[in-house]
């Protein structure tokens, strides 16, 4: 949300802190499909800034990082919605 005024004074928290498992491994499959040239890092801060602001703020960091590859992914042909469906549980 950079450049947007009511977070300009907003402060940084520099504290270390704990990743989950879920963290971990979205930040795994970035590296694998940055490491394939599926998806860039560009592609990827593309994904997050369309993220609709309401929903970017409900999310946590790497659920921003999800939505976006996902959204890549499906806007590339690499997986389908019906796929996905199937890997959600949802079919």
């Amino acid at each position: 949300m950079g450049g947007v005024s009511k977070y300009f004074c907003d402060a940084v928290d520099t504290e270390p802190h704990a990743l989950s498992d879920f963290d971990k491994h979205v930040d795994a499959i970035r590296q694998i499909l940055g490491g394939k040239r599926v998806m860039s890092v560009d592609e990827l801060r593309r994904g997050i800034e369309a993220i609709p602001e309401a929903e970017y703020h409900r999310l946590s960091y790497y659920q921003r990082w999800i939505r976006s590859i996902t959204f890549n992914l499906l806007e590339k042909g690499v997986i389908t919605e019906a796929e996905l469906r199937t890997a959600l549980g949802e079919a």
